[in-house]
């Protein structure tokens, strides 16, 4: 088995800091980073239905994160948790719009950023359960 995590940014380098960030295994089980530049590829990657969980840029342009992740939410009756990538602390509220289950703020802290994740994931997962 393994943890299936899409990142959406339109930047590369954040894409690579969160992958780097994540790194191969979490909570023994292999992590697959899959990236995504655009929208579309992310509606598209979601419409497998094989993504465990998401972490979205909302500086990401032309289509911000929070824009995103608010989209998917209205539409997809299943969904995966969302974590979004905020640049300043008062974009914290707007993130509660898009309604996210999970915040973190830039510079990417590659101590915590692991563990938002795994608890979304296994959350998840006992919920389904």
């Amino acid at each position: 088995m393994q943890v299936v995590v899409l990142v959406y940014s339109s930047d590369r380098e954040v894409r690579v800091d969160v992958a780097d960030a994540l790194g191969v295994t979490m909570g023994g089980l292999e992590v697959e980073v899959r990236e995504a530049a655009t929208g579309a590829a992310v509606l598209a990657a979601l419409n497998k239905r094989d993504i465990d969980c998401c972490i979205f840029d909302a500086e990401a342009t032309p289509i911000g994160g929070m824009g995103l992740a608010k989209q998917i939410r209205d539409e997809y009756e299943q969904c995966p948790p969302i974590l979004l990538l905020v640049a300043r602390p008062a974009d914290s509220w707007l993130a509660t719009w898009s309604k996210v289950e999970a915040i973190h703020r830039f510079p990417i802290d590659p101590l915590t950023l692991p563990k938002q994740v795994e608890e979304l994931v296994f959350i998840d997962e006992d919920e389904a359960a």
